[in-house]
């Protein structure tokens, strides 16, 4: 059980750094002149990326860990 818990709250700590990281990428596009769109294609980039690279490490831990 608290195995489950700590997946779960990792998880969710992974997802609201990854929209904290988009807000910032889309509102510093924007702050530069992009467009609504361009700025919006740049925070999804920027969330895919860092879910990329979260899913990445946790598959490289998971060899060390398990």
């Amino acid at each position: 059980m608290t195995r489950v818990a700590v997946v779960l709250l990792t998880a969710a700590v992974i997802v609201v750094f990854a929209l904290l990281a988009a807000a910032a990428a889309g509102t510093l596009a924007r702050l530069d002149g992009a467009t609504y769109p361009a700025a919006c294609m740049r925070a999804a980039a920027t969330f895919a990326a860092v879910i990329t690279l979260a899913t990445a490490v946790a598959s490289v831990l998971t060899q060390y860990l398990i």
